[in-house]
């Protein structure tokens, strides 16, 4: 047995030894990377060699990086060993809680519009954050505790450098063949993929890092060398992609203001929803039915990393966000837009946008300018906004900035297109005891269970700014749309996800229906109804338009009206990904739409020659416009009868913004409160916001209420029983 143990040591590897070190720091990070690519990510592996892959992509930057510290001797190479342990350790973990919150990883981008994001983002961390997360940095502890206390000790002989040299080639050619293994199982890896989880499962998440910097510094060369020809197949594109004017919808809205609400987070399995009896949204439920309100339920979200900086970007401007980061940090302040605020603006409508937080949120005070706004009312424009009682999350309380809000929305010039963002709903979806007024779900993920409370807070906030639109008399001569920007309960919550909707388990299917959000335009007098038609944000911009009586014939972009009878029906995600009147591709698998039935291409002449089709045309799509993003494309182009935005002619200062206010009211006497012999009509603001005095129904309240209308109709609810969260 003596000899037996002698032997096995023999053949061990010496810790003590530089070489032995090396081997044991390159397996404890191959080791937690593995780890959080099975527990942290969802990288879609499918089949015994995506799995093999997976297995092997963590080791060659890890041979690579480690490999450094085999060049030096002593204490020297052991502590170079940790500290690029370290490194890519921090790295690692950074994606993690980056992940979990928005199934995606850092870019450099993201890194770089820090400074834009970083408001309140400690508490959703602390929201993310699980205990396990630091298992990623326990190895680093032990070495250095061994080190410390002489468990393991130092080498002081040199390793030869000819045999650093054939480790740093080792991981080299490693990671090369593992380049050449993941290009057999997917073509055209790092030439046609949108999607990051593809980088990361094929090749690692340090050559995703890599590939990031190399694509952003490449990003950055091509507007440098842009030219107006580049231009030219993209006018023929958008040109091919034009739909015919809906007769019956063109104009129909000509002259009317338009007010648009940006419900936060939102999406549309909410609507109807109710949980232990008590609807979650009664005021949008109602609205969402009303017989003058257009409403699609086949709406949905096509945001990117940038998430709601990418939706407003493909409302105001037809164009996506960019693949990687938000267009409207990396580009807002210098590229060309011909975006709707300049538009109508051009047509002789008074814009404006509000927020209740920092006007530097996403870079909005910049990038507004590009797209033309005459007005911002962020934060510094409301009374009492630092008020840490009137804040939660992302800004201020939605009851408390609707009404303020109001306040500026009263003294716009008419007819008048203004945008409303609110925040509340927003991750980590805390709300004050006080202001909740309906039960939290109980699927056991407390990321998930409060979503209903801010859904319902914002359901109550947009009641209570409806009846006063109805009171001031801005709703009968306003065209008011509602807009989801995006999901609130990533995919990740996948056992979630199951319990809210009533199923055992969630499929790519299921997920993919997820990305849904609300879409509704109302009008008085407005041919309503729920439209099935399948569409995205990026078809909001010429379904309002044309609305509104203004053709996009001339513009470059890239949506399809809604409204228009012959549209493609195709719906385009960041990712690459697509949902189409009849199939939808979706974490790799192919389904049929309308009855999620799993589907194989190969086995199926027809359906792969639709889905190949489909899939070349949202890859040109998401393409294109990349390119007219990345090279700024559109300061080589201005649309007949469009006067290209001044960003000099704009200011956001409150100070000058109330004067100019003062100025337009008084040249054009228009506005709801100049009608108002110019008295405010915020005395008919109705608001039960505790803060300011009101008192807000209780959760008991809410659900003695409900008890009582069920009892007291015989009409059947309009959501099925299966929604009911018990």
């Amino acid at each position: 047995m003596q000899r037996v143990m002698l032997t096995i040591k023999k053949k061990w590897p010496d810790f003590n030894d530089t070489v032995g070190f090396f081997l044991l720091s390159v397996f404890l990070v191959w080791l937690k990377t593995y780890w959080a690519y099975k527990t942290s990510f969802s990288l879609g592996v499918q089949g015994t060699l995506q799995e093999f892959i997976l297995v092997i992509n963590p080791l060659p930057t890890a041979i690579i990086l480690l490999s450094i510290a085999l060049y030096f001797r002593g204490k020297v190479a052991y502590w170079l060993m940790i500290l690029i342990n370290l490194i890519q350790s921090i790295w690692l973990f950074a994606n993690m809680l980056y992940y979990r919150e928005f199934s995606d990883f850092l870019s450099l981008n993201i890194l770089n519009s820090g400074s834009s994001v970083d408001n309140n983002l400690g508490k959703s961390i602390a929201g993310i954050i699980s205990p396990f997360d630091f298992l990623v940095f326990l190895d680093i502890i032990i070495l250095v505790l061994l080190l410390v206390f002489k468990r393991i000790k130092f080498d002081k002989e040199v390793v030869q450098k000819r045999f650093a040299a054939l480790t740093t080639v080792f991981g080299i050619v490693l990671m090369l063949v593992g380049y050449g293994i993941s290009s057999k199982d997917r073509s055209g890896l790092l030439t046609r993929t949108f999607d990051n989880n593809y980088i990361v499962k094929y090749l690692g998440l340090n050559e995703y890092a890599a590939y990031n910097i190399f694509k952003t510094k490449q990003t950055a060369d091509i507007k440098k060398d842009a030219k107006a020809d580049d231009l030219n197949k993209i006018k023929n594109y958008v040109k091919g992609n034009k739909t015919l004017q809906n007769a019956t919808y063109f104009g129909k809205e000509k002259g009317k203001n338009v007010i648009v609400f940006h419900l936060e987070s939102f999406q549309q399995f909410l609507m109807d929803y109710k949980v232990n009896g008590v609807e979650v949204t009664p005021n949008l439920n109602k609205f969402y039915h009303d017989q003058n309100t257009l409403s699609f339920d086949n709406f949905y979200n096509e945001v990117g990393q940038g998430k709601t900086a990418d939706a407003e970007m493909m409302l105001e401007t037809g164009l996506f966000g960019t693949a990687s980061g938000s267009a409207m940090v990396n580009y807002g302040t210098s590229n060309t837009y011909q975006a709707v605020p300049a538009i109508l603006d051009q047509q002789g409508y008074t814009t404006a946008a509000f927020h209740g937080d920092v006007a530097s949120f996403w870079n909005r005070d910049n990038t507004y300018k590009s797209w033309g706004y005459d007005y911002f009312f962020s934060k510094p424009y409301y009374k009492n906004a630092n008020n840490a009682d009137y804040n939660i999350g992302y800004g201020m309380k939605d009851k408390i900035f609707l009404k303020d809000a109001s306040k500026y929305l009263e003294q716009l010039p008419q007819p008048f297109y203004s945008k409303i963002i609110t925040v509340t709903n927003h991750y980590p979806y805390d709300l004050d005891s006080q202001n909740a007024s309906i039960a939290k779900t109980k699927t056991n993920d407390k990321t998930v269970d409060g979503y209903v409370q801010t859904a319902r807070y914002l359901d109550q906030s947009f009641g209570e700014f409806l009846s006063w639109l109805k009171k001031s008399g801005l709703y009968d001569n306003s065209m008011i749309v509602l807009y989801g920007d995006h999901y609130g309960i990533s995919e990740n919550h996948k056992a979630a996800i199951a319990k809210l909707t009533g199923k055992d388990s969630v499929s790519d299917y299921d997920l993919a229906n997820w990305q849904k959000v609300p879409f509704m335009v109302h009008a008085p007098g407005l041919k309503g109804g729920i439209n099935h038609t399948y569409g995205g944000e990026i078809d909001v911009m010429p379904t309002l338009l044309h609305l509104l009586g203004v053709s996009t014939d001339n513009d470059i972009q890239f949506g399809q009206d809604l409204l228009a009878t012959n549209r493609r029906q195709v719906v385009p995600f960041r990712n690459g990904d697509w949902v189409s009147a009849e199939y939808m591709k979706y974490g790799g698998n192919y389904y049929v739409t309308t009855t999620g039935t799993k589907i194989n291409p190969k086995e199926d002449p027809r359906a792969k020659q639709i889905i190949d089709a489909t899939q070349k045309d949202v890859d040109k799509m998401l393409t294109y416009s990349d390119d007219v993003q990345t090279g700024d494309l559109l300061r080589f182009y201005t649309p007949e009868g469009f006067k290209k935005v001044n960003r000099k002619d704009y200011s956001y200062q409150k100070a000058s913004g109330l004067k100019q206010l003062k100025k337009a009211n008084k040249d054009n006497p228009t506005s709801v409160k100049a009608k108002h012999n110019n008295q405010s009509t915020l005395k008919d603001y109705i608001t039960d916001a505790p803060e300011l005095g009101g008192k807000p129904q209780t959760i008991q309240e809410a659900t003695s209420s409900s008890q009582d209308d069920k009892n007291n109709s015989s009409d059947s609810s309009s959501s099925s029983s299966s929604n009911d969260n018990q």
